[in-house]
This record gives C-alpha cells, sequence and structure tokens, in this order.
C-alpha cells in the first residue's frame, strides 16, 4: 500500500521541471570573461563594450523574451541611467558604485512610470507607445542643454576609483574587469528572478494572457514588476557606459540603439537570459571586424546572419552539430 504513493512520488518529481543552478552560467560567463581579456589585452575598449552592451540585451530579453512585449524604446532606459550617473558625477560625487546605484534607480523610476501607463496597451500599440516615450526623453535632453550638453554630450566628470582602491587607468584593465563583474552579478540576479515562481507567472502569461488571469494572477502587477526590473538593468548599464567612456551622448537615447539591440536578442534567442549575452558578443564582434574592414557595407554581413537566424532556428542549428559531433566520433 505504501509503495504507490511512492512511485507516484517518484513520477511526479520526475516530471517536474529542472533548473540549472544560477550561478553556473554567470560563473562561466566571468571566467570566459576574465580570460578573454587576459588574451586579449589590447583589446579592453571592446571587451568592455561587449560586456555593457550584453547587459542592456539582457533587460531587453527580460521584456522581450520572458514577458513577450514588443518594444522598440528601450534606449529611453538606458539612456536615462547613462545621464543620471554622468550628471551626478559632475554635480554630486564621483564614485563609481554610487553613480552606479543612481544609473540603476533612474532606469527603474522611469520604468515604474511608464510602464504603469504602457502595460494598460498590447501589441502594437504598445510598441509605438514605447518608441514615443523615447523619443519625448530624446526631444526633453536636447532641450535641457544645460544639463546634458545638448548635441556637444555630457562631459567633463572624472570617476574616482572603484571602492576607493582601483583608479580607471588608460589601458582600460579597471574599466573591463568592473563592467564585467557589474554584469555577473546582475545576470545571476535575474537568472534568479527568471527563474523564481515570479518569473514562471510571468512566463506563463507571456503563454496566455487570458488563461492567466483567469487563475487569478495580478497580470498587469507582474509585468509591471518585471518592467521595472529590467528597467534598472539597463539604467545600470547606461550608467556603466557613461561611467567607463566619460561622456554621454544623445545617441544613448536614439531609435538606432533600440533596433541594434533588438537585433542582438534575436542573433542570440530571445528568452534564455545566455542568449543575449551570445546575441551581444556576436554582434558587437562582428559590428567592429566588418566596420573595420568596410566600414560601409558591414550591416550587409549582420542581414546574412538575421536571414540565416530566421531561417534555420538555433535548436535545429544545436541538434545539427551535436550529430555531426557524435558521427565524427
Amino acid at each position: 500500500m505504501t509503495s504507490i504513493p511512492a512511485l507516484g512520488a517518484r513520477s511526479e518529481e520526475a516530471s517536474a521541471p529542472r533548473f540549472a543552478p544560477a550561478w553556473r552560467a554567470p560563473l562561466v560567463f566571468l571566467l570566459l570573461g576574465l580570460a578573454a581579456c587576459a588574451a586579449m589585452p589590447d583589446q579592453l575598449g571592446l571587451m568592455t563594450r561587449i560586456f555593457i552592451t550584453a547587459l542592456l540585451v539582457l533587460s531587453l530579453d527580460l521584456v522581450v523574451g520572458v514577458a513577450g512585449l514588443a518594444t522598440l524604446g528601450h534606449a529611453a532606459l538606458f539612456g536615462i541611467g547613462a545621464y543620471a550617473a554622468g550628471i551626478f558625477a559632475l554635480h554630486a560625487h564621483p564614485d563609481p558604485l554610487v553613480g552606479l546605484a543612481v544609473g540603476i534607480a533612474a532606469g527603474a523610476g522611469l520604468a515604474a512610470l511608464s510602464g504603469a501607463f504602457l502595460l494598460r496597451y498590447q501589441g502594437f500599440t504598445f510598441l509605438m507607445l514605447t518608441i514615443a516615450v523615447s523619443q519625448i526623453l530624446l526631444s526633453l535632453a536636447q532641450k535641457a542643454r544645460g544639463w546634458t550638453g545638448g548635441d556637444d554630450g555630457l562631459s567633463g566628470f572624472v570617476m574616482g576609483p572603484v571602492l576607493g582602491l582601483f583608479d580607471f587607468d588608460l589601458e582600460g584593465r579597471i574599466a573591463a574587469v568592473y563592467a564585467l563583474v557589474v554584469l555577473v552579478v546582475l545576470f545571476y540576479a535575474a537568472r534568479r528572478i527568471v527563474d523564481s515562481p515570479f518569473g514562471l507567472a510571468v512566463r506563463g502569461i507571456h503563454e496566455n494572457r487570458a488563461r492567466m488571469a483567469a487563475l487569478g494572477t495580478p497580470v498587469f502587477a507582474r509585468l509591471w514588476m518585471l518592467y521595472t526590473v529590467a528597467g534598472a538593468l539597463a539604467g545600470a548599464a547606461g550608467a556603466l557606459s557613461a561611467q567607463t567612456n566619460a561622456v554621454v551622448g544623445m545617441d544613448s537615447l536614439s531609435f538606432a540603439l533600440s533596433a541594434e539591440v533588438l537585433v542582438m536578442l534575436i542573433l542570440g534567442g530571445a528568452g534564455r537570459l545566455t542568449g543575449a549575452l551570445v546575441g551581444a558578443t556576436v554582434f558587437t564582434v562582428l559590428h567592429h571586424t566588418a566596420a573595420s574592414i568596410n566600414p560601409y557595407h558591414w550591416l550587409f554581413v549582420v542581414g546574412v546572419l538575421l536571414m540565416l537566424v530566421v531561417l534555420v532556428s538555433p535548436a535545429k542549428a544545436w541538434t545539427w552539430l551535436r550529430r555531426r559531433a557524435g558521427g565524427a566520433q
């Protein structure tokens, strides 16, 4: 009599979804990032750019891949974090970690305020409204030249040492390690959120909003909370960009940046978080390499790669590679 429930319990455990430890992927990316920085000390600027861009794409993956919200105004969250950190360093205090917290708060605040209005809409309406928010913020930044520098950009601030010990050097070693550590920590936090019951509820809303609402899930509240978290991560990426480059340009709020980030997410695969890191790395390296060879036609290579991603899904590609690897053995 006691064996039947035991068998039932085992079958339920076997059928339950199993997640890899949340620290595994961040740890792997940390080791790979450190190895890349050590192997290419003359490309530390490129590495820093990859880490910052990966964090921005990661924040977009929470919105697009996990919550299923199509947006083309994500640059607004990045730009507000960059300007907030730059203005804080110029007029208040140059401490990088405090500035990073300011950028996170700015991104989360804008996401919370705008999300309270935007998330009441879906589909194409939501998409267009996100563009509108980004353009409004861009217009305000252009008019507030006394604070943002306008088209000339925000500059003239010098960042203090990280933790009061590590000064930003000309080679970019501290900037690269600083950006990598922040990326890994926030990647771990995002992984924990996505794998939590809250994250599973958001995924359920992505799959079937009406069913989750019928089950009693507060759909708007869940999406609003995740959108705020994504804004915090995008604000952190903006703050890192401002601190490591010591300049903030109007392009940090541009529509082009939002479109590029979305392309990176598509390249890596949406909804898995690790795909955001892969897509950002591939696109940034491809951009750097192809643009150095031919600065006028490098987008042709990106277009071909996007066509391959659309025609051949990443899952099919990995299956084909495994079969070829097994056949070779």
